[in-house]
């Protein structure tokens, strides 16, 4: 289970310790990659958030901005984890690629490419 971020004034907090964790947040088929994350807080599609993600050997909290894709409400049908979807920015490719190479590249192999 993805361990429930901590709120501090106004910004999200992620902590992801483990592969599993981090394999249950990341979400790949995401254009430019995307992480859910478990809140109670209610957020807007389309919102801008911000947050601060300690993934499991980093030595500092990575800063990630995002826009929310999705929202699962408290009370959301099957038990489901209330929180957000929220797509990555183009800007945090390094940060993408540190994920999927945790997750030792599993993910990226299957993801289409954007031409431009």
């Amino acid at each position: 289970m993805v361990a429930v971020p901590r709120l501090s004034h106004g910004i999200l907090s992620l902590t992801i310790k483990t592969k599993e964790e981090l394999y249950q947040a990341y979400l790949p088929y995401i254009t430019n990659g995307g992480l859910f994350i478990p809140t109670l807080r209610s957020y807007h599609l389309g919102e801008e958030v911000f947050m601060l993600l300690e993934l499991m050997e980093e030595g500092d909290k990575i800063p990630v901005t995002g826009k929310v894709i999705w929202v699962t409400p408290k009370g959301a049908q099957g038990g489901r984890t209330p929180g957000i979807g929220i797509q990555l920015s183009p800007d945090d490719s390094t940060l993408i690629s540190k994920i999927e190479t945790y997750l030792a590249g599993a993910l990226s192999s299957g993801r289409k490419t954007n031409a431009l």
